[in-house]
């Protein structure tokens, strides 16, 4: 009720009445009507309310307005710390509807200026979201990395060796992790269940080799235990989709594996080393059969940094100080400033004047920096209809321009679609940003015909992201073969927000290569003046 501004009188007397029938020395499901009405503090209203409720288990006024609010504020409500006053204000004032876009939103910082919160307060949401999303059992790479190090370090103390190995989906840079399997060239013994325990690992299901163990955050663990002369084929087995596994082993029928290194072991299968990124069962063996294995991309390889938020709209830090950051700090040598478009009200977005100043404050900034370079960017809205925020006079007055969509993403796959390739037909758009708006763990984003939106982007050339952030890793790294291609360059963004955010391209870097992209296909892999001259090219055509 207080979510959709009733009467507060009457949200009082129902939160007495709830208050009242708590405090009862008896259960009220067995009482009549009528001797509901008796009850001090229910009266006639609240008590039919109360009956109903006994007798079907519903309230028709409730239904009403649950009908009438999204599911994921409701879902928001069960976050310790947000009352209905505070969710309004993420609900009408934010434009936020689920936990998925809340937690993102804390990590770009837009809670802090919203009424009735603070960092304070937005750090408390951020931690409980995410204590909740770790109880279902599946973790974002990035927020179970450092635990698995840590882990990792332990355990090499405690079996005093440094053979000891992560695996499986760690190993191969999934973006979902469900579990962590960890190979240790150790023999199994009976005090090892024990140990672990002492290591916050609870044992489930021993076997002669493997010990199944679950954290208290929910973390599922297999420990593999093995011999020295395993240890190469047990590396390729726990680390490889068991499609990829199977079909090595078909080319391994009969071939002595024992004491035979991870690249010794593909050799003898007939084809180079592949990475543990590429073992997925997908098309790995056919680039090995033709000699295609592509040569990954490193985070070394990234020379500059594209798509990144300041002050002038929802970022933490100046202009000057993001460009600082990467020139001292990370030794790159050009950042593309990428702040909100105009539409993007609830990310303090960019009108045309604003647009004015920050680019003569760029200008300034590039005489004093040089060589290092800023270039001209904006986060272009793809409106409803699949225009671009800003009139033509104004979008021309970028270097480059990442068109992205941020509202209404209630969309079906034929709509997405249509409204993304408009918007890559528009002749200022340089690079497609998040193609699908998802949020991982959190929002599946909208569905999209990922062939024809590709087939677009390779028509009219242009780039497409992949936005850095863990969160989103977008695009998806099973479409950046299809991509690559169909010859169209992609660009690893850290959407930063802050100057920490630069570092998320190291997360960027790996789903790249999960990908199979390397340094030839990737657009922030090139110097300063081939980034300029495709921005240049991009804009003469």
């Amino acid at each position: 009720m207080e979510l959709h501004d009733e009467n507060p009188f009457k949200v009082k007397s129902v939160a007495n009445a709830a208050f009242k029938i708590d405090k009862l020395p008896y259960p009220i499901i067995g009482k009549t009507l009528a001797e509901m009405e008796q009850i001090d503090g229910l009266g006639k209203s609240i008590a039919s309310k109360v009956w109903a409720l006994t007798q079907t288990n519903t309230i028709s006024e409730l239904s009403e307005l649950l009908a009438q609010t999204p599911p994921g504020i409701v879902e928001m409500m069960r976050i310790k710390g947000l009352g209905p006053k505070k969710v309004i204000v993420i609900w009408k004032e934010l434009g936020i509807e689920s936990v998925g876009e809340l937690y993102y939103a804390c990590n770009e910082n837009r809670l802090i200026e919203a009424k009735g919160f603070g960092l304070k307060t937005q750090e408390e949401i951020r931690k409980t979201i995410e204590f909740n999303m770790a109880s279902d059992g599946r973790f974002l790479y990035a927020g179970i990395e450092h635990f698995t190090e840590d882990l990792h370090r332990k355990l090499k103390a405690e079996f005093k060796t440094e053979m000891v190995f992560i695996t499986g989906q760690y190993r191969r840079r999934c973006e979902i992790i469900d579990s962590l399997d960890i190979l240790i060239i150790a023999e199994l013994t009976g005090s090892v269940p024990q140990a672990m325990e002492i290591l916050g690992l609870k044992p489930e299901f021993v076997t002669a080799n493997s010990i199944d163990c679950i954290t208290d955050a929910g973390i599922k663990i297999k420990l593999i235990f093995c011999s020295s002369a395993d240890m190469g084929w047990q590396m390729i087995l726990n680390t490889g989709s068991k499609s990829h596994t199977d079909e090595l082993a078909l080319k391994l029928v009969n071939v002595d594996v024992a004491y035979k290194s991870e690249p010794e072991i593909y050799s003898l299968a007939g084809m180079p080393y592949i990475e543990p990124e590429l073992r997925e069962g997908l098309n790995e063996f056919e680039l090995a059969a033709t000699n295609k294995i592509p040569d990954l991309l490193a985070y070394g390889d990234l020379k500059g940094t594209l798509h990144n938020h300041s002050t002038w709209s929802d970022g933490v830090h100046t202009l000057e100080e993001m460009a600082l950051f990467c020139r001292d700090e990370l030794n790159l040598n050009y950042l593309g400033i990428c702040d909100h478009s105009k539409s993007a009200f609830y990310a303090n977005g960019l009108n045309e004047v604003r647009v004015a100043a920050q680019q003569r404050e760029i200008d300034g900034l590039n005489k004093m920096l040089a060589p290092f370079h800023i270039f001209k960017g904006i986060e272009s809205d793809i409106l409803y209809d699949g225009s671009l925020d800003y009139p033509d006079d104004v979008l021309e007055t970028f270097d480059f321009v990442v068109a992205s969509i941020h509202s209404i993403l209630n969309m079906n796959e034929e709509k997405a679609t249509e409204r993304l390739i408009k918007a890559i037909e528009n002749p200022f758009t340089t690079i497609l940003g998040h193609p699908t708006g998802r949020l991982l763990l959190s929002r599946s984003g909208y569905p999209i015909d990922h062939r024809k939106v590709i087939d677009a982007c390779a028509a009219n050339q242009v780039i497409i992201e992949i936005n850095s952030n863990p969160l989103r890793l977008d695009l998806d790294w099973r479409w950046h073969q299809y991509a690559i291609e169909k010859g169209i360059l992609l660009s690893v963004n850290p959407d930063a927000h802050r100057k920490e955010g630069f570092y998320d391209m190291r997360y960027g870097t790996l789903i790249a290569r999960k990908g199979g992209l390397s340094k030839l296909n990737c657009l922030n892999a090139m110097n300063k003046e081939q980034v300029q001259e495709i921005f240049n090219r991009r804009k003469r055509s």
